[in-house]
Order: structure tokens, then C-alpha cells, then sequence
């Protein structure tokens, strides 16, 4: 009989839905056979904010609302044996650990927390980095320098006998091909096995996108009950055979088109996926019903995994500006368009040094249009509307530029178009991200304990 293990997700990004992790964690409970959860809590900036608030307190600088999903969920998934393995350790799993360790108290004193280490270099020796680094990049700013790391520490660490696996930048698929490795025994050299557990996580990661989320849209794709949708689960069978479910009595579905919408977000190339564990290659992939709420994937291939690692600086150094104002009523298209004009002319006397972005919601806000040539298309043919928002964007390292050139957009109340109202004003710290690669070898993974 085929060994088979289950491998749900919880969450597919840090403000998820905790009840539906705690759902997921009780279906996993009710099944036969090696069970795991993963949460998926990390994106491409919140790594840079997590090392900000680490910098302010020691005793922070994993996910935010890491413990909103575990500990609904603790003692289902130490009651039964499931595993926990999530990314939501961020900039400081030590900590994470720690509070744990502190949650968990006498009663539970046996269970193994592994913290996968290896991923953050930002105190790594600055003249060993340097050759990797972007030759453009300041060095001033720099608050977050990760790597992306594959499954081997989670791997070992589930081999060691961790009931919480605690990750920093783990490649998101990574949290799944661990407890494959682990619970199938599979090697991981064996490219093909290592593309399908590649499969299973990338299903997986962004968690309910599979079953319905991100998917929706009225007349054309109906999801039922897409307030409750459920979380997807994965059997995954040791001869490589991969179904894809989802949590019982949950709202969703999972179906040939949802899968393979997910199967193919942020592929940039699908015959070529590059992944710390293998490179994987969808060219042959077949997706087929097997059942309600059941998709079988096979035919995928995989090929050795790539020489070097994606790493991802996180820079402080700018401020990011909003400034909203409203027209509505009769003609409201018209005194919107004259509203941005006279804004694009202020900012261009005052600060020509700064481009700004300056969108009309709901007729043009795409495509970072800051020369309006996207605006002059939509134009041609927008309709005419009786409700515009005006939304300027602006960034720079001098806060208070910004703030005098958000007075602009108020300024428009007694200096602009008739009938303007509503102004909002905000400013916040922009994070921005730059990517480089390093050879594999450069980079070692390692476990503590707590």
C-alpha cells in the first residue's frame, strides 16, 4: 500500500485568517497517516520591517501575528503528532522560540522547537559579502540582508524530532518539500521527487488562492461561500502521485482551473522554476479532476538545483507620501483631471526634483502612471462619472518635502476645482528591496534548539 503523507497550509501571508489555520489544524486531526501544517507568513518587505522592530526591542522581529495562528492551534497539533513548520520566525526565530518556549510551560516541557538559522546575513563579515552585493547599492540603509534557503534544515530538524519548526527566509515551497523529504523518506537529489514536493508547496503556499481566493470573479468564476473558504491540504504519495483538497464543511472549491491558476502564479518561466531545491519544470504537467474538491497533478520533471541562492537587501532611507482628495457629482471627471493639473504644476515649481504619481481611482491607477500616459488612453473612453478620487503618491529622503508638498493636495480646497472634499494626508518610512545572487556554497544552514 502507498505511504502517504498530508501537508496542509494555514496561512499565505502574515494577516491571514487565523480561524481557518484553527479549521485546518482540526481536519488534519481527523485524518489517517503522517500529517503537517505549514504557515506561510512572509513577503518580500516584511522581512526589513521585522528587523525594525527588532532593532526596537530584542524581543520582536519574528511575524507580527505568528502567534495569532499558532496558538489557536498548539495543543490540536501537539495532541496529534502534527508537526508545525512555518516561515513566521522572520528577522528573530530565537524569539519566537523563546515566547513559545515560555507558552508552552511545564506541561508541554518534551516538545522540540528547532530554529532553522543561516539566512540572515546582515551582521555577516561585510568584506566576505560585498562581491555578491548589487555594485550599485548603498551601503548606508541596509536593515535587512536575507537569503533563501531551501529545505535542508527543515528537513533535518523534523529528522531530529521538532514538533515546531521555527524558519527565517525559507523559500516558500521549501516549507513543504521538508516534511516531504521527511515523512516519504524521498532524497534530495532525486530531481524529480523534488519537483513534485516543489509542486505541493508552490499549491500550497498562498494558501486559499487554491481554493477560491484570488480567484473569484462574479458570472465567470462563482466561488460558494468565499467568507469561509478553507484551507488546501495535499496528499502526497511516496510513489510521487500529488491530490490537492481542501479543509471538509469549508466555504471554496478546488478545481482543474484553480489549480491551475495557482500553479502558474509568479512562474516566471514554467519550464525553467528556479528554487533552492531543484529546478522546476511544469512543461508536462497534467492537472485532472479526480473527484469533488479533489485535482491530481502528475507529469512533472525536475532538473539539479540552481548553483546560487536569490538573496534580498531590505533599504530604509525614503518617505512614501499619500494624498487623497474627492470630487463627486456633475462633471466630477473634469474637475479631477483640472485637480491633478494644477498639483503636476505646484509640484513641478517647488520640487522638480520629485516625480509624482497622481491617479484617479477608478479610471486610472495602474501601471505606476506617473507621466499619465495610461490616464490619456482611459480618457478616450471613460465614461462619465459622478464620484473621483484624486490619489498623489510621492517619495523622497526629505520628510519634511513631502509634508510641504502634501499641503498641495489640502491647498486644493480654496485653490483648485469646485466641490472638492475628503482630503486624507499620510506619511510612512518606504522599505524598498533589491535582489542579488550567491553561490550555495557560500551560504550553511544550521538548527538551535529551545
Amino acid at each position: 500500500m502507498t505511504r502517504t503523507i498530508h501537508i496542509g497550509c494555514g496561512a499565505g501571508f502574515a494577516n491571514d485568517r487565523p480561524d481557518a489555520a484553527l479549521r485546518l489544524a482540526k481536519d488534519l486531526a481527523g485524518r489517517n497517516g503522517q500529517r503537517y501544517l505549514m504557515l506561510e507568513l512572509l513577503a518580500e518587505r516584511t522581512l526589513a520591517e521585522a528587523q525594525l522592530r527588532k532593532r526596537a526591542d530584542p524581543a520582536l522581529g519574528y511575524a507580527a501575528r505568528l502567534f495569532d495562528f499558532i496558538e489557536p492551534i498548539l495543543e490540536i497539533c501537539l495532541e496529534h503528532r502534527i508537526p508545525i513548520i512555518t516561515n513566521g520566525g522572520a528577522a528573530n526565530p530565537q524569539a519566537a522560540a523563546r515566547r513559545l518556549r515560555g507558552l508552552l510551560g511545564a506541561r508541554h516541557a518534551e516538545t522540540r522547537i528547532a530554529c532553522v538559522l543561516g539566512d540572515d546575513l546582515l551582521q555577516a563579515d561585510a568584506a566576505a559579502l560585498e562581491p555578491w552585493l548589487p555594485a550599485d547599492l548603498p551601503s548606508a540603509g541596509r536593515v535587512s540582508i536575507n537569503i533563501y534557503t531551501g529545505a535542508d534544515g527543515i528537513t533535518q530538524a523534523l529528522e531530529q524530532g521538532a514538533q515546531i519548526v521555527l524558519c527565517g527566509r525559507v523559500a516558500d515551497p521549501s516549507l513543504a518539500v521538508g516534511p516531504a523529504r521527511h515523512g516519504l523518506g524521498w532524497a534530495r537529489d532525486d530531481w524529480t521527487k523534488m519537483a513534485i514536493a516543489t509542486v505541493a508547496g508552490h499549491l500550497l503556499e498562498c494558501c486559499t488562492q487554491v481554493t477560491g481566493g484570488y480567484f473569484a470573479h462574479p458570472g465567470i468564476k462563482d466561488v460558494p461561500d468565499l467568507a469561509n473558504l478553507g484551507c488546501p491540504i495535499v496528499e502526497l504519495g511516496e510513489d510521487g502521485s500529488l491530490v490537492i483538497t481542501k479543509t471538509r464543511g469549508s466555504g471554496g472549491f478546488v478545481s482543474e482551473r484553480t489549480v491551475r491558476e495557482q500553479l502558474l502564479y509568479e512562474v516566471h518561466d514554467p519550464r525553467r522554476y528556479l528554487t533552492p531545491d531543484v529546478v522546476l519544470d511544469l512543461g508536462t504537467a497534467c492537472v485532472r479532476q479526480q473527484g469533488e474538491n479533489r485535482v491530481e497533478v502528475s507529469g512533472i520533471q525536475g532538473h539539479p538545483q540552481p548553483e546560487t541562492l536569490k538573496g534580498l537587501v531590505g533599504l530604509r532611507g525614503l518617505w512614501f507620501g499619500e494624498g487623497e482628495i474627492s470630487y463627486a457629482g456633475p462633471a466630477a471627471l473634469a474637475r479631477a483631471r483640472l485637480a491633478r493639473d494644477v498639483l503636476l504644476q505646484r509640484f513641478a515649481q517647488l520640487a522638480p526634483q520629485i516625480e509624482p504619481w497622481i491617479d484617479l481611482s477608478g479610471v486610472a491607477s495602474l501601471f505606476n502612471d506617473s507621466r499619465g500616459e495610461y490616464l490619456a488612453q482611459r480618457l478616450e473612453h471613460a465614461p462619465e462619472l459622478e464620484d473621483v478620487r484624486v490619489r498623489v503618491g510621492l517619495m523622497h529622503p526629505d520628510r519634511d518635502l513631502i509634508d510641504a508638498l502634501l499641503g498641495e493636495v489640502e491647498s486644493l480646497y480654496t485653490n483648485g476645482p469646485a466641490g472638492g472634499g475628503g482630503v486624507r494626508r499620510h506619511v510612512s518610512e518606504s522599505l524598498t528591496t533589491q535582489s542579488f545572487l550567491i553561490p550555495r556554497d557560500e551560504i550553511e544552514t544550521s538548527l538551535e534548539w529551545y
